[in-house]
């Protein structure tokens, strides 16, 4: 997954529903220094909550993303940062930077 691009990441879940495990993963797949290069906010809901898990990003070109983690998916959630982070890395590429 490409995070260079990614400058805050919001989470909300429940962490004893199953349904959160997209959420969980995709907060492991950030890279070790996640937290001194981008924003990380996590909400962990309270056991007895039924509310949707969701993922909030935003990107350096000021894009935001909301994405139903529970509906996507681990792949699809990866997909959606993929294809953005391509987009502005080839942005990057043609600017010259």
């Amino acid at each position: 997954m490409i995070t260079k691009f990614i400058t805050e990441v919001s989470t909300t879940f429940n962490p004893f529903l199953p349904r959160a495990k997209t959420a969980r993963l995709f907060l492991s797949f950030l890279p070790p220094n996640a937290r001194q290069t981008m924003k990380v906010d996590t909400k962990l809901l309270p056991r007895a909550s039924r509310d949707p898990s969701l993922l909030q990003l935003k990107f350096k070109d000021g894009k935001q993303m909301k994405l139903d983690a529970e509906k996507l998916g681990i792949k699809g959630v990866v997909e959606e940062v993929d294809r953005h982070s391509r987009i502005l890395s080839r942005q990057e590429e043609l600017n010259g930077n």
